[in-house]
């Protein structure tokens, strides 16, 4: 079985396609922006223009757009090539990416937008401990669980910790999308937020 893996809910551009488990190709860029730009060319250029019999594909939460634009190359690629499509949270596999390098329990702190942290723990084996929650940064410290933490925030949760937690600066990496635990995995394709809607209905 083949398996394309799409991870664009942050800065990195990250897929990698598998051959009943064994990395075939991959391609992994830090953008910032313009993942709709490069998406497309990434998995053309993937042996067999990318074809698979299963997508996985980041849920986030992350940037909106980046998860936006993830979601719907997987499901356009998912209907032109009959194959599965499967959601995983973004936040697991920056857990698993830091795990390949250093193994045990860790905190993972993403950036979450207006000054705040996406912040989860989790366990040795990369188990959430806890639901992702959006919180400022002084929040996030205390929703901290472990002493290493990982992610793209990760280096500023440990400036204020005052020595407590050492901090690895971690992108999702689509390579190590199989390593997730198989409940992380998810057929109900919906973003994953994380926080509340910035916007207001009147009253």
């Amino acid at each position: 079985m083949r398996l394309l893996a799409i991870e664009t809910a942050t800065e990195a551009c990250s897929i990698a396609l598998f051959d009943n488990g064994v990395l075939l190709d991959r391609r992994h860029e830090v953008l910032g922006r313009g993942h709709a730009e490069r998406l497309i060319p990434f998995i053309a250029d993937l042996p067999g223009r990318g074809r698979a019999d299963e997508i996985r594909v980041s849920l986030g939460p992350g940037s909106f757009t980046g998860v936006r634009i993830g979601l719907a190359a997987a499901r356009a690629l998912g209907v032109a090539w009959g194959a599965r499509v499967v959601g995983f949270p973004t936040l697991a596999l920056v857990a698993v990416t830091a795990q390949v390098r250093r193994p045990g329990p860790i905190g993972i702190c993403m950036n979450g937008g207006h000054g705040e942290y996406f912040i989860q723990n989790f366990s040795a084996d990369a188990q959430p401990e806890t639901e992702a929650r959006s919180l400022p940064p002084e929040s996030a410290l205390a929703e901290l669980r472990h002493d290493v933490v990982a992610g793209n925030r990760a280096g500023d949760l440990a400036a204020i910790s005052e020595g407590r937690i050492a901090a690895m600066d971690v992108l999702p990496d689509a390579a190590n999308v199989p390593s997730l635990p198989e409940n992380c995995l998810t057929d109900r394709l919906s973003p994953i937020y994380g926080r509340g809607p910035d916007a207001k209905l009147p009253q």
